[in-house]
């Protein structure tokens, strides 16, 4: 598999200008503003998925497109649910930590075609462990949503747009800390039942996230 080594910040230039040239879910009959963008920035916590997500938003809204940026880890279900069978259960991690139905119902049906336009920001505290309370906001025509988080591409999530960030096995256990190891088998779970890297429409490898490496998309094998 051929990797094209790129600079973080070229990255991001050339993220923007992947999603400003990307077209949107098609629109409902007869609706008149631009489709928003959903759009999945996946990848485990060692790669930063929250960071390069946070990192789109000014160029996006430079170039006249508005942006929002939410976080997968903002949709969680509650701890009751998440640690049924323990705080350090990977098996759970990978099937049930992420409310998937709230994230869908909430944000991306709302985001789609036909949707209503207005999202909440998030749904659940998980420090606090209760509703998060936020306000709904409405989207901007054309808005680029960005979710960002990890595990994002298993459950059928409707997103326009997914980039997923990449890490080999050994990477990802050296840059994952100590305290969050517990969660490397649901990556390896993840990695053979889903195999991310053979459907996304983005490709970044991050072993070094000071020398990322895109992956065309037509050599991507998994």
């Amino acid at each position: 598999m051929r990797v094209r080594p790129i600079s973080p910040d070229l990255l991001v230039a050339e993220l923007t200008e992947r999603l400003l040239t990307a077209p949107s879910a098609p629109a409902s009959a007869g609706s008149s503003p631009p489709a928003h963008l959903r759009v999945a920035v996946d990848g485990p916590p060692a790669a930063a998925p929250d960071r390069l997500a946070a990192a789109l938003i000014d160029p996006l809204r430079a170039r006249g497109r508005p942006a929002l940026h939410l976080r997968a880890g903002d949709f969680l279900r509650p701890a009751s649910v998440r640690y049924e069978f323990g705080r350090t259960n990977p098996d759970a991690y990978y099937e049930g930590w992420t409310d998937e139905a709230g994230l869908r119902r909430e944000v991306l049906d709302p985001a789609g075609p036909g949707g209503t336009g207005r999202v909440l920001p998030s749904l659940w505290d998980a420090a606090a462990d209760r509703a998060s309370r936020a306000a709904y906001q409405e989207l901007s025509p054309g808005t680029v949503l960005l979710v960002s988080g990890a595990l994002l591409l298993g459950g059928g999530l409707p997103f326009d747009v997914t980039v997923h960030l990449v890490l080999s096995p050994a990477a990802l256990a050296r840059r994952t800390d100590a305290a969050q190891r517990w969660t490397l088998p649901a990556f390896a779970r993840y990695a053979d039942e889903v195999v991310p890297a053979a459907f996304a429409d983005v490709v970044v490898r991050v072993d070094d996230p000071r020398h990322p490496a895109w992956v065309q998309r037509d050599e991507v094998t998994g």
